[in-house]
């Protein structure tokens, strides 16, 4: 296969900057082959960060060359994928998903969730380093689902089971200026599913939090609880299902913020900005102990998502 070499030169008189470039390297994954040399499996973001790298480098009378080669045999080949071993980092990350499980049943939800955001971006970083998918990766992205499950069992009391239904769709008119009604204590998919109702299903909406699905006014439209109208079906989470009843999966930012959510909600395919936005919603959560305060403070947050992704899809 194809490798990208970045070969630099830079005086010690410019030694933060050395440094800056040598966190910028290893955050991208790059393996050093000695001093000042470093590799990576060739891909246009490896030439990106290679090729900022020697600007920076050129930048401060340093000097850089980007080398584009190929291996040679068999043994450099697999002495080079070896640089890229990242069995060492999955032991150490699921090591502290074992740890995260044993304090989950701990009380204290702020903390279980920061570790839980933590892990969730510590994961990430890794993956995005694993040029060569690792057979471990399966197993640590399974084991933070668990956790994920864990620390949503403990503080997320009657968590909706999947059900097995077609999706129906239906007409938006029937659904305006009705009351809407869930579990309190918002967390991810409830609080989004709230936000895509009032922003995209039924402007004029009133919600309405219960602390026990008995106490649900009949004449209200539930969503994300055992029973409810609308909630888990298949693989799918309450958010992605409000999308697909109400035909809003034409619409490519409501589907990448679904992503976000399924991801979040009961794990799966990471998604970038996941640790992130779990941190805002964690503090959020921490701030507004009533759900309509908490509703109002993460929608202009939500809203800022939507229109990031919509400008990613029309540029």
């Amino acid at each position: 296969m194809s490798w990208l070499l970045l070969v630099t030169n830079l005086t010690g008189a410019h030694q933060s900057r050395r440094v800056r470039i040598w966190r910028a390297l290893k955050a991208a994954g790059a393996a050093p082959l000695r001093d000042g040399v470093y590799v990576l499996p060739v891909s246009e973001t490896a030439r990106r960060v290679f090729e900022e790298q020697r600007q920076e480098l050129e930048g401060a009378a340093g000097t850089a060359h980007v080398i584009e080669f190929a291996s040679t045999s068999g043994a450099q080949e697999a002495s080079l994928r070896n640089l890229f071993d990242r069995s060492d980092d999955y032991a150490k990350f699921l090591a502290a998903i074992s740890a995260g499980l044993r304090q989950a049943r701990r009380p204290g939800e702020a903390e279980a969730r920061r570790r839980l955001n933590r892990l969730t971006r510590d994961l990430a970083s890794l993956t995005a380093t694993d040029f060569f998918d690792a057979e471990a990766r399966q197993q640590a992205e399974a084991a933070l689902a668990d956790l994920t499950t864990a620390v949503e069992s403990r503080f997320s009391a009657a968590e909706p089971h999947a059900v097995k239904r077609a999706i129906q769709p239906v007409d938006r008119k029937h659904y305006r200026g009705r009351t809407w009604v869930t579990r309190e204590r918002l967390w991810i998919d409830r609080v989004c599913s709230a936000w895509l109702i009032r922003r995209f299903i039924d402007p004029k909406a009133k919600f309405v939090w219960v602390k026990k699905i008995a106490d649900c006014p009949k004449s209200a439209v539930g969503f994300d609880y055992d029973g409810a109208q609308f909630t888990h079906v298949g693989a799918r989470v309450t958010f992605e299902v409000l999308l697909a009843s109400f035909g809003l999966e034409a619409d490519a930012a409501l589907v990448a913020i679904g992503a976000l959510v399924h991801y979040l909600d009961v794990g799966g395919v990471p998604v970038p900005e996941a640790a992130g936005f779990a941190a805002v919603v964690t503090g959020a959560r921490t701030l507004h102990a009533d759900d309509h305060a908490l509703l109002t403070a993460l929608s202009p947050v939500i809203d800022s998502l939507y229109a990031a992704h919509a400008a990613r899809k029309e540029s």
